[in-house]
């Protein structure tokens, strides 16, 4: 079911969507909810036993003094139901707590498993801090709805009817009074436990701002923009404002925390005074009740007090708990704008052509500002297997779009992207990600050795396979004059290394993918002249018999491509090969001559170079588009 704009479905938070987290441990609920029961009313016997200890076995009545037999007979069954309900709380404790975690492993996963399935628009819109913040602190926060709150409820509430019962038994006068003074102490507690709810979400609020502030700047990249911006101050100041509001709102929580116990305390202590007294007018009063009545009632009445208590604490956590699972089903609920068909085309790189085509493609970004305005309208193209394709065009014009449809980042709002005829929306994603690779400007690597960041893609790669794509990459010479060869950390993102270095990892993780359509987006645009050449060489080895597609800013990187498409306000204004756009004095020429201004507008020959001043220039083997153009013959 598609959601409202925001991509959620309007079903939301209920608690029987929580309890639904259950459906699958049914007998293990049940076998925690019998040792609750169980152990409740195992815990207002002893007191009812304490009445006949005192009356029958310490005070007999006749004055006959303590009857030993009686006393070591009932001093024998409560030290048995002490040890017995122990051991029950003990079993129902590690049996709850064990399946809410089981519950909340499961609620992880399903959490991440579902972050996996949704497009790029939803990481583009939300901070990675907050990702990481609900699957941690919002899953982990929800442990005690999740591990406790039930058995908490049913337990409390047993508790407090068996001692209200036994309480009757013993003395329905003085029943009356522990329970009139029972909605004072509800109001109380209520109002306390209300302040405690909104400390907690505050608390949780300024957790989240934390994570975000300490995953964006404690980072090699966060940190190196810091250091060269000058910012460090600034970010040491945000980051001390943020601990010091999580500093002060956990202090606030903890001291309401602590009123909570002290408003319990005071009505623990106060109850059996006024018992005591009213006790005294009884008695004077003619009222048989006997001390171990008394006895036994004072005790009864901890049962009565500690299980509101502990319903109204419950309550608040659920309320804190629900604005937790609130945006954890705001996740769950978000829908993937790209989705796998129901029963979709299988298509292997042994089967592929390699043949990609647009076909009269319009697409619009989804919510934002840019929805309002359509990225691409009606491209079309085709690009045939061993053909170098590349888009020219100024910033935003839609080159990248036109790049991120290839793989499937985004579907087309109109219109289809095929392979061998075959729409994308109809490939599995398995199809599509064996059949086309990327590399692109950032070279992401993971935090792993040189060797798991290569083989990436097939990680059941053996080290021949990896040292032959490190070789085509011109990366391998260099990965051995590291300590550790392959098996080197690169560190966070690659950041151990250069550029061009994590330039070449990343073309050798694709060449190792061996993909049918191949996707360059200016994957040397942020290069020196050096890194450019080595790469140029790489990339040579790369497109050579494949369906390539390229976008690149300089654009001495493309003239040798078969066709260049200058891409304009999301349309393709202009198609040829270098020469043919030159010579028609449109806006690839234009183009041209912003980068290389002064009027010496070069023009390609079958062996060098003529600029419009009358000079010459023949080829040599460093002409980074001579190698391109060899390679790929």
């Amino acid at each position: 079911m598609k959601g409202d704009r925001n991509g959620t479905d309007p079903e939301g938070f209920s608690w029987r969507r929580v309890w639904g987290l259950f459906s699958d441990h049914r007998g293990r609920v049940a076998t925690v909810l019998a040792l609750v029961l169980v152990a409740a009313v195992l815990g207002v016997i002893n007191p009812l036993l304490v009445q006949v200890v005192f009356d029958d076995a310490l005070f007999p009545a006749g004055g006959s003094g303590p009857d030993i037999g009686l006393l070591a007979t009932l001093s024998a069954a409560m030290l048995a139901i002490t040890f017995v309900g122990t051991g029950l709380g003990v079993w129902q404790t590690f049996a709850a707590n064990r399946l809410g975690q089981d519950v909340l492993r499961e609620l992880r996963n399903r959490v991440y498993h579902h972050l996996q399935s949704l497009s790029l628009s939803f990481y583009a819109s939300t901070r990675t801090g907050e990702l990481q913040s609900r699957i941690t602190n919002d899953v982990g926060g929800a442990q005690t709805a999740v591990s406790t709150t039930l058995t908490s409820i049913l337990s409390n509430s047993v508790t407090f009817v068996a001692a209200v019962v036994a309480m009757i038994v013993l003395s329905w006068q003085l029943t009356l009074l522990a329970l009139v003074t029972v909605p004072l102490f509800v109001w109380a507690t209520r109002t306390v436990g209300r302040k405690r709810r909104e400390f907690t979400g505050q608390a949780q609020a300024a957790t989240a701002t934390m994570n975000v502030i300490t995953q964006e700047t404690l980072t090699a990249s966060g940190f190196t923009l810091a250091r060269l911006f000058g910012q460090q101050d600034r970010e040491i100041s945000r980051f001390e404002a943020a601990n010091a509001e999580l500093a002060d709102v956990t202090t606030r929580q903890q001291v309401i925390g602590q009123a909570f116990f002290t408003v319990v305390g005071a009505f623990l202590g106060a109850t059996p005074i006024i018992v005591y007294l009213v006790v005294g007018f009884l008695i004077d009063g003619g009222t048989g009740i006997s001390a171990g009545t008394v006895v036994a009632f004072t005790t009864l009445q901890t049962r009565v007090f500690f299980p509101v208590a502990r319903l109204l604490e419950t309550w608040v956590e659920l309320q804190s708990s629900q604005a937790m699972f609130e945006r954890i089903f705001a996740y769950l609920d978000t829908q993937p704008d790209v989705v796998e068909a129901s029963n979709p085309i299988s298509l292997t790189r042994e089967d592929s052509a390699g043949r990609l085509a647009f076909e009269q493609v319009h697409f619009s970004y989804p919510g934002g500002a840019e929805a309002t305005t359509a990225a691409l309208q009606g491209v079309s193209f085709a690009a045939h297997p061993g053909e170098l394709i590349a888009f020219v065009g100024p910033s935003g014009a839609g080159k990248s779009t036109i790049i991120n449809l290839v793989p499937r980042l985004y579907d087309p709002t109109k219109g289809a992207v095929t392979i061998d005829g075959i729409d994308l929306r109809h490939l599995g994603f398995e199809s599509v990600a064996s059949l086309i690779g990327v590399v692109t400007q950032e070279a992401y690597l993971f935090a792993d050795t040189l060797r798991a960041n290569i083989a990436y893609g097939i990680p059941d790669a053996g080290d021949a396979e990896i040292e032959k794509a490190a070789r085509a990459a011109a990366i391998h010479d260099r990965i051995l004059e590291f300590d550790d060869g392959y098996d080197t950390m690169v560190g966070e993102r690659g950041f151990r290394l250069s550029g061009g270095e994590r330039q070449r990892i990343t073309i050798a993780r694709v060449l190792l993918h061996d993909p049918r359509i191949l996707v360059l987006d200016e994957a040397t645009s942020a290069l020196d002249s050096a890194s450019e050449r080595q790469i140029q060489a790489a990339l040579g080895e790369l497109i050579s018999g494949r369906t390539t597609l390229a976008v690149a800013h300089r654009l001495s990187t493309i003239q040798a491509a078969d066709t260049i498409h200058v891409v304009d306000s999301g349309r393709i204004v202009e198609s040829g090969t270098h020469s043919t756009l030159l010579a028609n004095d449109g806006p690839y020429r234009r183009l041209y001559e912003s980068q290389y201004g002064g009027g010496r507008i070069e023009t390609r020959c079958a062996d060098g170079v003529v600029y419009t001043d009358g000079n010459y220039k023949p080829f040599n083997e460093t002409d980074e588009t001579t190698r391109i153009a060899a390679l790929r013959r």
